[in-house]
């Protein structure tokens, strides 16, 4: 199964601005614990996504760079891009049917 996998300011021009696929984005961090719940439920959707979308998390105390970059102000933020482009962002943690929703409405546009 596919895993969401960890992304810092070194790789995120590969991982997320050059992806093929859409991509989703986890903007969490350890101490967060809406955060650690969300996590769950963003690796069963990368399992059920496996090809059509790349699941990327980002630790926003290791690259707060990235986090401001995007106005990350509040985490757990999940963003979807597309070439490069947010096309779909919901801040706090939400139901994984929510998500889901959120990724089927933004694949239909990509």
């Amino acid at each position: 199964m596919d895993k969401a996998k960890p992304v810092n300011e070194k790789n995120w021009e590969t991982e997320v601005m050059h992806s093929q696929v859409p991509v989703f984005v986890d903007f969490w961090a350890e101490w967060c614990g809406p955060c650690r719940m969300v996590g769950p439920v963003v690796e069963e959707l990368a399992g059920e996504y496996a090809g059509k979308v790349s699941f990327v998390k980002v630790n926003v105390d290791e690259s707060n760079e990235l986090a401001s970059k995007y106005n990350v102000f509040s985490i757990p933020t999940l963003a979807l891009f597309n070439k490069g482009q947010i096309i779909a962002q919901q801040v706090g943690a939400a139901s994984k049917s929510s998500y889901k929703n959120m990724i089927d409405k933004a694949l239909e546009k990509a």
